[in-house]
């Protein structure tokens, strides 16, 4: 009895010695600040791509297309069989022609690993600096265009003229590019076979970027201040919507005339108009009603205003030739085409600057070059010594609305300085964001 009295005791002892500390264990909860615990949050890291195509997908090799490598020997090399590769020659022709593979081209593979080895999934080819084409090479053969995100940033330049237009913007960070689109926008405001040191030049406009980063070249003129002669010539780019576009001055009447000077952007004038040539075909003396532009082949040709087409046919003497009618006192004419462009034909409506056909030596010709021929009220003229019309100014609905437009962009440009030659830092700053 008193054996089990003592297991009974102890028993109540150790419940007590438990409750105690459970109680102290309490009380020490209660006084003691909790501890923060960290909570492992698992994100998962954003998928790498690539021209839409996730990176870590597969193994990405980046080429460059060399002389005599065709689409064919490409993909063969890399596992894919014949079959595919002639589907895609011949089911997309329409996105991409694969014979129009070029040399020099980048184009990058992606494979996947195979117990026959690495096999192509994809063909990447870039066709320029933007536009890419993806070919499809799994099960579902496939063939889709895709373009690179290309950002805009403003920058300006400005420059003091020494020799040409041309070398000054290049001397100052300026592009090839750069220098073309001024010309284009001052063509009938500007003699450039006139300008004399002293002229200068202040422009604002964007560049191009592929991924923030890589610059792609010079994209839209904004805002432009031309110094030629002691006067300021100034240019602001105007839009509003898809159709309504151009480059006015400071009271809205537009840089552009009625009529482009010459309907290539490349050209060499080789023969002019005269009443008394010497036809080197026909090997006598022939009035020639027309300018010759010598061109390479293939180069091409623009109407060099808006009209509709009222010809385009093939004669012995004028070859491929395409004839507008641009109002009821305007017809140009455009000889010796070695072909027309895709859908020009007679009734066609062409814009100022469309390409209606390319340089060739069709007809009476002894080589590349294209007859630019000028009717006014039905006469041959020699367009070169023509009054020409200008084109429209601004609208008078959109007047208030361009002059605040304006005013801003000649604010800009009246604090910008003309950089000397002589100084060397180079006038060329970013702006900000388009």
């Amino acid at each position: 009895m008193n054996r089990k009295l003592g297991i009974i005791a102890a028993c109540a002892a150790i419940i007590l010695a438990v409750l105690m500390i459970d109680h102290y264990s309490d009380q020490k909860d209660a006084n003691t600040p909790p501890v923060k615990t960290e909570q492992t949050v698992v994100v998962d890291a954003p998928e790498k791509k690539l021209f839409g195509l996730a990176v870590d997908s597969f193994k990405v090799e980046r080429h460059i297309v060399q002389n005599g490598e065709s689409f064919g020997n490409i993909l063969l090399a890399r596992g894919v069989e014949y079959p595919v590769i002639h589907q895609i020659a011949n089911d997309f022709k329409e996105v991409f022609d694969v014979r129009m593979l070029r040399s020099g081209k980048p184009y990058s593979i992606f494979t996947e690993e195979h117990d026959s080895g690495e096999v192509a999934k994809y063909l990447v080819y870039e066709s320029s600096a933007v536009d890419y084409i993806v070919f499809d090479l799994d099960k579902e053969v496939a063939v889709y265009p895709g373009k690179k995100k290309v950002t805009y940033k403003q920058r300006t330049i400005s420059g003091e003229i020494e020799s040409s237009l041309y070398e000054s913007l290049l001397k100052k960070g300026g592009s090839a590019n750069l220098a073309m689109g001024l010309s284009d926008i001052y063509a009938w405001s500007i003699d450039f076979f006139r300008i004399r040191p002293g002229d200068g030049f202040k422009v604002i406009y964007e560049e191009k970027y592929i991924d923030d980063t890589v610059s792609i070249g010079a994209g839209r003129i904004l805002a432009a201040d031309f110094y030629h002669n002691g006067i300021s010539h100034y240019s602001f780019y105007f839009e509003k919507g898809e159709d309504y576009r151009d480059y006015f001055d400071e009271d809205g009447n537009t840089l552009r005339r009625a009529f482009l000077k010459a309907p290539l952007n490349f050209f060499r004038i080789s023969s002019r108009y005269s009443k008394n040539r010497f036809h080197p075909v026909l090997k006598r003396r022939k009035a020639h009603l027309g300018t010759d532009y010598a061109a390479p082949r293939g180069t091409p040709i623009m109407s060099t205003a808006n009209g509709e087409v009222i010809a385009a046919a093939y004669t012995r003497g004028n070859g491929n030739y395409v004839k507008v009618r641009h109002n009821s006192t305007y017809t140009t004419q455009y000889l010796h085409m070695t072909k027309f462009a895709k859908g020009i034909r007679k009734g066609t409506r062409v814009k100022q600057g469309e390409v209606i056909g390319y340089v060739g030596s069709t007809g009476l010709a002894t080589g590349p070059h294209v007859c630019y021929r000028f009717w006014k009220n039905g006469k041959q003229v020699d367009p070169y010594k023509q009054d020409l019309p200008a084109a429209d100014p601004i609208k008078k609905e959109y007047k208030m609305e361009y002059t605040e437009f304006m005013r801003l962009w000649k604010e800009r440009l009246d604090k910008m300085d003309i950089q000397k030659e002589e100084d060397p830092s180079i006038y060329m700053a970013s702006s900000g964001g388009a």
